[in-house]
Order: C-alpha cells, then structure tokens, then sequence
C-alpha cells in the first residue's frame, strides 16, 4: 500500500481536504466502511452498492472525457482519457464479478433502481462537464479518485493488510499503488490548474469539490440503507 505524500501546504488540493476535513473523517467512520472494514457487511447491501457503483462510473468516464477534450497539453488529456477508458473497463468488470459471486442475471441487475444519491451525484458530474470551467470540473471529479484512495487506505490498514477479509478485493483496488499513483497525478493536475486560475474560480472549485464530497458521503449512506425512490410509492 502507497500513503499519498500530502499535497503542497498552498495549494488548492490542500486547502480542499483541510476544508472538509471532518466530512472526509465521517466517510471512513460511516456504518457503511465500518461493516466493511470488519468483514461484517452484509452481501445484500455490498451488491446494492456495486450496482449503483456501476452506474456512476460510466457518468464519471463521461466527466472525465469531457475534460480530456479541455486539456490545455497532450500529457494531461492522456492521463484524463485514459482514466475515463479505465472506469468504463472496471464498470464491466464491475457488472461481470456482480453477475458470477451473486449469481444473478441481467434481468435481476436491472430491476435494481438506480438509487437517488447515484443519480444525483452523476447528475452533477454531467452537469459540470457541461456547464462549468475545466479547472471547476477537475474539481468536481477528484473527490471519486482522492475518497477512494482515503477510504482503501484506511481499511487496509486497520485490517492488518485484508488478508483472509471477504471483501479482500475490493479493498486492494483502491488501496494499491498504482490507484495510489493515478490519485497522486489528478491532485497535481487539479493543483497547477487551480494555481493559475483567479480567485473566484478557485472558489467555484472549491465548492464542486466540497460539493463532490458531500456526494461520495451519500453515495455510501445510500447503499448502507438501499436506499429507494420515496415517491415510488405513488406510482404503481
């Protein structure tokens, strides 16, 4: 496992985490990554939430392309294109590991509503990607890579390694060192964009980024409580 060296004390990707030092906190500590962290999570929700996780990638590739296109150098539009390429891969991956460990079919994946959480928080990536500066969608979109990275970390960690965990490969996958290195180039990346940019961007991109962050919390609460259209009630 690769600990992330902290971001440059002045830079915005500092200034972001230090903002929503607690939020970050309480997205480890939630019900959610603590079940998941002792090995006690039930299969229902783990399933629940791949699910809905397998929906959000494909509108994060979506955000990610999107800022490929606005790249202002060749380096920086691969690594974004090749990350949107890369959530689509794991978003079939995703659904194919879903349909061998639980047994179930196509028709049963998509009788799983997309949660409201998911929904939203694609929504608001896709909305950034077309309406928002590109340093304010690198913004938005770094919480999915850096939340990530915190969360595997911290599991790894306080499970001496996942060795034996029955949720072992979900936790390497964001607690390795290349998800580790990937991380490290989007803060860099969001870091020099933010450091060129005026101030009101900066703060435009220091509220997608509060913003995102708020929306990986309930992304996890959502699968925690399977969560359910509340109107759905109405509708037959």
């Amino acid at each position: 496992m690769s600990k992330l060296p902290a971001p440059p004390a002045d830079g915005f990707c500092a200034k972001a985490w230090a903002h929503t030092a607690d939020l970050q906190q309480a997205i480890v500590e939630h019900p959610f990554n603590a079940a998941l962290t002792d090995g006690t999570l039930d299969r229902d929700r783990f399933a629940f939430y791949i699910v809905q996780d397998a929906r959000y990638l494909v509108g994060f590739a979506q955000a990610l392309a999107a800022a490929a296109t606005r790249a202002d150098n060749a380096e920086d539009a691969a690594f974004l294109a090749g990350a949107s390429q890369g959530a689509l891969v794991e978003e079939r991956r995703l659904h194919a590991g879903y349909v061998a460990e639980f047994g179930l079919s196509d028709a049963e994946i998509a009788g799983i509503g997309t949660s409201p959480s998911c929904l939203a928080y694609t929504s608001f990536l896709r909305a950034n990607a077309l309406t928002e500066a590109y340093p304010v969608l690198l913004a938005a979109i770094l919480p999915c890579f850096w939340v990530y990275q915190h969360v595997g970390s911290a599991i790894l960690e306080a499970t001496g390694g996942a060795e034996g965990h029955p949720y072992r490969a979900w936790i390497q996958t964001y607690a390795d060192d290349e998800f580790a290195a990937a991380v490290l180039t989007a803060r860099d990346l969001t870091d020099r964009v933010a450091e060129a940019a005026d101030d009101e961007t900066r703060q435009r991109m220091l509220e997608a980024f509060t913003r995102a962050t708020e929306y990986e919390w309930l992304f996890w609460n959502s699968a925690w409580i399977k969560e359910e259209w509340p109107t759905a009630r109405f509708l037959g």
